[in-house]
């Protein structure tokens, strides 16, 4: 990032109050509101009648023969810490019922908008730090829409309260502490700038932990295969002590921030009490008025202290709120077009590629594909096969629109698929990946994760559709049996057949195949390709190549190289051709294995 950049990215941060935008979510529940600030204010009216009642008891109840004056003093007391204990825990109920509410809507909003967001974000963006932005950030929000605003708004309207009390009281002395007033809440805003710049410096070092953790956890077998434990160990210890030490800079700026304001506050108290002692002894107040004064004087600076140890919650939690607004206001570069056209019914499955150029954000300057031009008729079985880099998995991603290409089109039954919507264009595809997706839940969940709606039927008939329900079976639960963290409980070969399944059941006209065999052994491989076939039946298909079985039963092979369709015909009439499929086949056949 330039120098420019980061300083309109720094004065952004500063100008911007990033709390604010919590206020759509709490607006949505006003009947939590509203009891929350009822209970708040009454729990603030109950502080402030104490020193009322104190003065009133000094003064006069102390001057009567009768005990029973006293006695009822102490009965109103004792009604009002009756009410101000069940105020203040009818307050905390429902402020923090409110913080809970927020956040979970909050987290439901961010992840949404993740999840919609285009394959490029993500290319850029580490899942880790993410992940720590829903879970740490989003905690200290609730803990600022909960107890930490709570706080903040009792402690402000029990000082303003307060003081407006002392200057009833004693409006000579009020004058003294109006003065310190100022000073305090300019300590008060400058330090809490400083902690909240090193609080998100202190969440950003600390997500960057989480993501190489996370990072180095989903890989374990990896790192533990090459004895990367130490390595991984060092990285991580030094990131977080990067994340300790700026959390320590932001302890210590509120640490600082606590100790200047309380030492305000508390001297300002001291200073005007001796100044009100004076007086009690020349005969210009009573005993009581001042105990009344100094009752709300400590009171006001009491609320004034804690607001300023509030302050650096709401400063920290201004923070985490500017980390999680980042992701809510981050576009996508894919949408749907504002008047989107229907994609053509029946659906037939014909795909065409229409000079296309694109080359990946991450990397603008280095095409990927060049000009690409090339037909698949409804029903079609098209291998592309070439070497590595030619751009093949890219027609993929083009083709599920994670990406739009810088020049030309790409149609599916002749309409451009930038005219459709994404969930339209999708549900025409069905595609099953070289690395298979798999996740941490039952195996019926894996299965029918295009279609939720399905039932066990449907799911166990894709299921010996893809030669899976055999294995199934076997399991200690069957098909409600857990798959483990990205499938670890399976054989690459029963991952496969699972996804497998999935694109059955989905019962797409275009099936998209990615390798989906070439890390198998050749008993799994016969089982997977046995699904397969029966996948591909009356359907458009579009293969990446590497084993020479499916080229073969291919209708037609395209070859590319450096992003553009070179040679295109059968595996006869390409050998016969002497191109470049012609080399790569020798190759393979002189390596003694089947694979392009």
């Amino acid at each position: 990032m330039s120098r420019q950049a980061q300083g309109t990215e720094e004065k952004r941060r500063k100008s911007v109050k990033p709390l604010l935008g919590l206020l759509p979510y709490i607006k949505r529940y006003r009947k939590l509101v509203t009891g929350a600030l009822f209970f708040l204010a009454l729990a603030a009216v109950a502080t402030l009648a104490l020193p009322l009642a104190v003065r009133r008891m000094v003064d006069h109840g102390f001057n009567q023969t009768d005990s029973g004056f006293i006695d009822s003093y102490f009965v109103m007391l004792m009604a009002i810490a009756a009410v101000l204990a069940v105020s203040s825990a009818m307050r905390y109920y429902f402020v923090m019922l409110l913080g809970e509410r927020v956040v979970t809507d909050l987290r439901n909003d961010v992840f949404a908008h993740i999840t919609a967001l285009s394959p490029e974000f993500f290319d850029k963006s580490q899942s880790g730090e993410i992940v720590s932005r829903l879970t740490n950030d989003a905690s200290q929000i609730r803990s600022a829409a909960g107890s930490t605003a709570s706080m903040a708004l009792r402690n402000t309207i029990l000082c303003l309260g307060a003081i407006a009390m002392m200057v009833y009281t004693s409006p000579k002395l009020s004058a003294m502490v109006l003065v310190a007033i100022p000073l305090i809440v300019f300590s008060l805003v400058a330090f809490g700038r400083s902690v909240r710049r090193r609080s998100r410096q202190a969440q950003d070092t600390l997500a960057n932990a989480s993501a190489f953790a996370g990072e180095t956890i989903g890989a374990i077998r990896t790192v533990q295969a090459f004895n990367g434990e130490p390595a991984a160990n060092r990285h991580y210890g030094t990131a977080i002590e990067e994340a300790y030490e700026a959390a320590r800079s932001a302890v210590g700026a509120r640490a600082v921030l606590t100790g200047v304001a309380i030492s305000l506050v508390f001297g300002s108290v001291v200073a005007i009490l001796w100044f009100g002692a004076q007086s009690v002894l020349s005969g210009s107040m009573s005993a009581g008025t001042l105990g009344q004064f100094v009752l709300y004087s400590v009171i006001a600076a009491s609320g004034l202290g804690q607001l300023s140890e509030v302050w650096g919650d709401l400063s920290q939690a201004g923070g985490a709120a500017e980390r999680l607004g980042e992701l809510l206001v981050e576009k996508s570069a894919i949408t749907n077009p504002q008047a989107p056209k229907p994609l053509p019914e029946p659906a037939k499955g014909a795909v065409e590629f229409d000079g296309v150029t694109f080359a990946y954000p991450a990397s603008p300057n280095r095409t990927v594909l060049n000009g690409l031009s090339f037909v698949a008729k409804p029903g079609e079985t098209v291998a592309i096969v070439g070497p590595s880099g030619a751009g093949k998995s890219t027609l993929f991603a083009l083709l599920l629109r994670y990406y739009d290409p810088k020049n030309g089109a790409i149609r599916i039954d002749g309409t451009d698929i930038r005219e459709s919507t994404l969930n339209d264009l999708r549900a025409r595809i069905a595609i099953v990946p070289q690395d298979t997706t798999i996740f941490a839940t039952s195996i019926h969940d894996n299965i029918a994760f295009g279609r939720p709606d399905a039932t066990p039927e449907m799911v166990r008939a894709a299921a010996i559709a893809a030669q899976a329900d055999e294995f199934i079976n076997r399991l200690e639960k069957g098909y409600d049996t857990l798959a483990g963290e990205r499938g670890v409980t399976l054989s690459g070969g029963q991952r496969q057949r699972i996804a497998i399944a999935r694109a059955i059941l989905r019962d797409a006209p275009l099936l998209l195949l990615d390798e989906a065999t070439s890390a198998l052994d050749a008993e799994s491989e016969t089982l997977v390709q046995q699904a397969l076939e029966g996948l591909m039946l009356n359907r458009t298909t579009l293969v990446i190549a590497h084993r020479l079985a499916t080229v073969l039963k291919a209708d037609r092979i395209l070859v590319m190289d450096e992003g553009r369709v070179v040679e295109e015909g059968t595996h006869e009439s390409l050998v016969r051709a002497g191109g470049l499929y012609a080399r790569l086949a020798r190759l393979q056949f002189e390596a003694g294995n089947t694979d392009l």
